[in-house]
């Protein structure tokens, strides 16, 4: 970041989640501006007065729908009246299991516009703004599931790892224009998305992710993985050969 606290202004998309109320807090107790953008007005604006109390500058909600693209431009031209530092973090996404795709193919829009283009299309409809400003960070939010299709998940494995390779691409642009953009790959996480699913391998909470990403802004970091622990894990799932692969069920 290269303003001050008090000249930073936080979009963060998908709002309602529970990794995103967490970082809303954190970055409210810097006095930063937060516009907090997702589907459910009721729960935006119980967000905002949270932020509110805990010393934000400003909390905006707002509506956004990664699925409905004419829900986009409202955000921008409100995020483009800000003075300072403009920055963008990305919580949104969806997850069915599986075996309900399986069982409803139409599912596989909805993942994919949710998990990637939806987000993928925003940004790029917010990157001039940022590029005219020569600042500014991007937080993206993908998964471990991206890393490598796995027979359990793989259409959501499919989104992320669509999300991660043009999240990838715009920080070489933005790079060039003095905006950071940070790709967090997150393994379990104890939310909502997560409830049903049991107990998971190295599963983390939502202010520990937070907690990653601020240190991973902090030192212009590219990728996080989150627990750390992900990274030589998802290494070594990469480097098996694929009739191996096949025959295993991770």
């Amino acid at each position: 970041m290269t303003d001050t606290p008090t000249h930073q202004t936080w979009i963060i998309l998908g709002a309602s989640s529970t990794i995103a109320k967490a970082f809303t807090r954190s970055v409210a107790a810097t006095g930063a501006h937060v516009i907090l953008a997702g589907r459910r007005m009721d729960d935006l604006n119980a967000s905002a007065a949270d932020a509110k109390a805990r010393g934000v500058a400003d909390a905006t909600p707002i509506i956004f729908d990664a699925r409905i693209p004419d829900t986009f431009q409202a955000i921008i031209d409100l995020a483009a009246a800000q003075s300072g530092t403009l920055n963008c973090a990305v919580f949104v996404g969806s997850m069915p299991t599986q075996d309900a795709i399986d069982a409803d193919p139409a599912l596989v829009d909805g993942t994919i516009s949710d998990s990637f283009t939806g987000p993928a299309r925003f940004l790029q409809m917010l990157a001039p703004v940022m590029m005219a400003r020569s600042c500014g960070s991007i937080v993206g939010v993908g998964s471990v599931a991206g890393d490598r299709g796995r027979v359990g998940n793989y259409v959501y494995g499919a989104a992320k790892a669509g999300f991660a390779t043009y999240l990838s691409g715009l920080r070489n642009h933005l790079g060039r224009h003095g905006v950071h953009v940070l790709t967090v790959k997150p393994g379990p996480v104890d939310t909502a998305m997560t409830q049903g699913l049991g107990q998971q391998p190295f599963m983390t909470t939502a202010d520990a992710v937070v907690a990653d990403i601020h240190n991973a802004l902090r030192k212009k970091r590219n990728t996080l993985y989150t627990r750390w622990i992900w990274w030589p894990v998802m290494t070594i799932i990469k480097l098996i050969p694929e009739p191996i692969f096949k025959k295993m069920s991770i």
